[in-house]
């Protein structure tokens, strides 16, 4: 299956780099470049991609609006945030307009290649250093005694561990092995818990997990 992209940044030899990079890779297409936000969302409109990988800083209207756009429509096209601004603001701002990746433009081509195939599965996907000051921003916030019921309501103990140990960072395999069970069905609680609490991808089941306290009572 190959997955269609689209490349929108303002910087023609971003996009062309990004491009030629693409075009050596088997299942990876690109379907459209766009210079703007505007661009970005019409060509989403149009080709329906699989995957747009976005930068921020756009004149007119900037990535975030076009994210926001992108991922609320009904084409079901994940983003990834390509930035060279990892900031704070630039990275929260990105995963609430809906963005399933966040990725650096100083990471290794072949990374940001993984990340785009990782994205079109329906996952989600952060630069190291990007998890490292999401995990420690969260960890430094003060927790409340209990989960949130609104957030986390709805879920079984079981399910409620899985949350857990997905919002510590650890993949399907290592959430298989930590609980005893079979990859396949650590995928099946994952995949509940993506419909239950209506998250987009998994970087939202992280979210969750650390607004709602159950990383920290699982430590």
């Amino acid at each position: 299956m190959t997955v269609r992209v689209v490349l929108a940044d303002d910087q023609p030899l971003v996009r062309a780099a990004l491009r030629m990079v693409i075009a050596d890779e088997s299942g990876l297409e690109v379907v459209g470049e766009a210079g703007t936000g505007a661009e970005a969302v019409a060509l989403a409109e149009k080709e329906h991609p699989d995957v747009v990988v976005m930068d921020i800083r756009m004149p007119g209207m900037d990535g975030m609006e076009a994210t926001r756009l992108i991922t609320g429509g009904q084409g079901g096209t994940h983003v990834i945030v390509l930035t060279t601004f990892d900031d704070d603001d630039c990275l929260y701002g990105a995963l609430r307009a809906g963005a399933a990746g966040f990725l650096v433009k100083d990471m290794a081509l072949e990374d940001i290649l993984d990340a785009i195939r990782v994205v079109a599965t329906g996952d989600g996907l952060l630069a190291p250093s990007v998890t490292r000051r999401l995990i420690r921003d969260f960890a430094d916030r003060p927790v409340s005694a209990a989960p949130s019921a609104r957030t986390v309501g709805g879920i079984t103990d079981r399910e409620r561990e899985v949350l857990a140990l997905v919002g510590g960072g650890l993949s399907n395999t290592e959430i298989a092995e930590r609980l005893s069970i079979s990859v396949a069905t650590a995928k099946t609680y994952v995949s509940r818990l993506l419909a239950k609490l209506d998250a987009r991808d998994r970087v939202r089941l992280v979210i969750i997990a650390y607004e709602s306290g159950l990383v920290a009572s699982a430590r």
